[in-house]
């Protein structure tokens, strides 16, 4: 089994949901056999507290604050992956971007 493939969860406020397709669209991402710009999401919502030093987004320090957000997947080739990690931190509106990347194994030859 080969990794060629990888899945990325990026949270994001939904007022910046075009804007990452967009970048996605750029960098190449989300294309699956002969199709591309392929993302899914879910609206959810996020909580975080905000430590001194930060400079959040939205919130105040020490405080819970709540945001509704879009958890948006997008599937992405070990070669674009560098290139598309970095185009999603430069618009990225927030200090810390939660941006999970996982592993797709390759099984089509078999497990």
């Amino acid at each position: 089994m080969d990794i060629k493939r990888f899945k990325l969860e990026i949270f994001i406020p939904e007022s910046h949901l075009k804007a990452l397709q967009k970048t996605l669209q750029q960098v190449d991402a989300g294309h699956i056999g002969d199709y591309d710009s392929c993302l899914s999401y879910s609206v959810v919502t996020g909580t975080w507290r905000t430590l001194t030093g930060a400079h959040p987004y939205k919130g105040k320090e020490n405080e819970i604050t709540e945001e509704k957000e879009i958890k948006a997947e997008v599937v992405v080739t070990k070669e674009k992956l560098q290139a598309t990690y970095d185009a999603i931190c430069a618009m990225h509106p927030y200090e810390e971007p939660v941006i999970h990347i996982i592993p797709l194994w390759d099984i089509s030859s078999g497990i």
